[in-house]
């Protein structure tokens, strides 16, 4: 309690200061007879302040654990979606008569749609309810996941992926935007948003895991049977644990209706450019980067970009209707850095996961079980380090956390990317690769998701989830896209051929070994650059898990039972 100058100060008003005092110790003693729950209220506390004698949960511990797995789950099957089929390319590639070189658009048509559609599916989850848009999310990714593998033809099953891709980028954004309104300040969420952000990390590994198990010993549909088992799962927890928003945090609900408040100009523009873009990068790799109308893509993708940028100013400054993202919130240096990192850093580790498949199972020409094996100890790493950052969000100033954990993928790379005798002992540098590869993962991608959770108001969390996820797939598009086009010209160079003739990466050849290594030195100087941006940007930053302590003020309740407060 904040005392008044002219009680304290005046000696004349000493009575009426001993009365006060003799009140005050009266309503303290009746606060104090109040259940333990009803005196956070009535002494203006807040039970999520992180006092080791206050809960800090919105609601059980079981159903909170249960929650944060729920969207957690969204997270891992993401990436999972796309690691479990990289593995099987060329086993899907034989049974459906797929050219090796449209193959990748198995993975790509997932990646475009997905990318594509996450701003706008942020924002319609911000105005119609993102509970309800996570669980028709997961939902269409489950049948259309189950359906997939049945499609005869290259055609419809690449559709079939498109709109996998599509369930993601509304249910992944969603969950960043879930955990932000559900956990205030406090250990929980630093907790919730450390174990969401290891969901996309792990979800790489044991794609390889699960896809390297299942094609070894099953048909290769499984495989998508098994990932649709798990949206299934997904969405049935999705409505068994993740509670109805309440009154104050939903903004037009009301069917079809208030869809008509999203800025549907805004989402043609911004997903037009991003199709344009990551559809040019990824064909750039195919038809070669001669090809003139590649570099038309780019222009129209970076010219559909300006009027998205120029379009949302306007509407922010000039009208009273809700932009599709603020372009103000790009004011502030550390939030751009942010985004810039996120981008560098997911084309970097996605990358070296990657190259690192390519590596085992076409350099050393190890078969995906064996491939798979050499996958199993990031699993484990990743669980310890998610664990551990949980902890060290709330305690350690976070420039210090995304210094390390760009620097631990920057040497994860190292090791691949040095002359080291391609018959060494896997324990020599690919096992402390991997493991440092999860580390950095796992430390920087909570720190971003957090930060951007807490940059943004509560009525643009979802948005801000799909924000900083369209950062890391643009990053990763961009990123392998250049990886790839330094390891063809590289292979062709040491073959002496031209670079539309490259060809495939050959088992044990000194040319695809080069190829590959030249690749992942790009990366190591993507990680290398992330290092800097946080040095530059983030440096002198506090903590951004930290858990603020909010002073109790002493309440004076009134002859009829109402709750008076001396305030400033």
């Amino acid at each position: 309690m904040t005392r008044h100058p002219e009680i304290v100060q005046h000696p004349t008003v000493d009575i009426e200061s001993a009365e006060e005092k003799r009140q005050q110790d009266l309503d303290i003693v009746e606060t104090e007879n109040l259940p333990p729950s009803r005196q956070a209220v009535e002494s203006g506390a807040d039970e999520d302040d992180g006092s080791p004698d206050k809960p800090s949960l919105p609601f059980s511990k079981a159903r909170c654990i249960a929650l944060v797995a729920t969207v957690t789950g969204a997270s891992f099957l993401n990436t999972l979606s796309i690691q479990s089929v990289v593995i099987i390319l060329p086993t899907i590639g034989e049974e459906l008569n797929i050219p090796e070189s449209r193959q990748q658009w198995i993975v790509s048509s997932y990646a475009l749609t997905f990318g594509c559609l996450l701003l706008l599916w942020g924002r319609i989850a911000d105005i119609y309810g993102k509970r309800s848009i996570f669980i028709l999310g997961s939902a269409f990714v489950a049948v259309t996941m189950i359906i997939n593998p049945f499609i005869p033809n290259e055609i419809g099953f690449n559709i079939f992926r498109g709109l996998q891709g599509l369930g993601a980028a509304a249910n992944v954004p969603t969950a960043i935007g879930i955990l932000g309104v559900t956990f205030p300040p406090s250990k929980a969420k630093n907790y919730a948003f450390s174990a969401y952000a290891a969901g996309a990390p792990l979800g790489s590994v044991f794609g390889n895991l699960i896809g390297g198990f299942i094609a070894s010993f099953a048909n290769w549909r499984w495989v998508f049977g098994a990932t649709g088992g798990l949206a299934i799962a997904v969405t049935v927890a999705g409505i068994a644990f993740i509670p109805a928003p309440p009154p104050h945090l939903t903004t037009q609900k009301g069917g079809i209706s208030s869809l008509r408040s999203v800025d549907w100009i805004g989402g043609a523009l911004v997903t037009g450019a991003i199709l344009a873009l990551l559809f040019a990068l990824t064909e750039g790799n195919v038809v070669g980067w001669k090809t003139i109308w590649i570099y038309l893509l780019i222009v129209i993708s970076l010219l559909l970009l300006g009027m998205f940028v120029i379009w949302q100013w306007y509407q922010e400054k000039h009208t009273t209707s809700k932009p599709l993202m603020k372009v103000s919130v790009f004011k502030s240096a550390r939030f751009s850095a942010a985004m810039v990192i996120m981008a560098l850093f997911f084309a970097a580790f996605n990358d070296l996961i990657v190259s690192a498949t390519f590596i085992f199972q076409d350099y050393q020409d190890l078969g995906p079980l064996q491939t798979t094996l050499r996958f199993i100890p990031t699993g484990a790493s990743g669980v310890i380090t998610a664990f551990v950052v949980s902890h060290l969000i709330s305690r350690v100033p976070t420039w210090m956390l995304l210094l390390f954990g760009n620097l631990s993928v920057s040497i994860s790379c190292l090791l691949f990317s040095i002359p080291i005798p391609p018959d060494t002992s896997y324990f020599a540098y690919g096992f402390p690769a991997f493991v440092l590869s999860v580390i950095g993962a796992d430390i920087t991608w909570p720190s971003l998701t957090l930060f951007t959770s807490k940059s943004l108001p509560q009525d643009d969390q979802a948005l801000g989830g799909a924000l900083i996820n369209a950062m890391g797939q643009i990053g990763r598009a961009i990123g392998l896209a250049i990886t790839t086009a330094i390891q063809t010209a590289v292979i062709a160079r040491d073959r002496g051929v031209p670079v539309e003739e490259s060809g495939k990466i050959m088992p044990w050849e000194p040319a695809s070994l080069s190829g590959l290594r030249a690749g992942i030195w790009f990366n190591f100087a993507l990680a290398l650059c992330c290092a800097v941006v946080v040095s530059v940007y983030f440096r002198g930053t506090g903590i951004v898990g930290k858990i603020e302590k909010r002073p109790q003020q002493p309440v004076r309740i009134s002859p009829r039972g109402a709750t008076e407060q001396d305030t400033k």
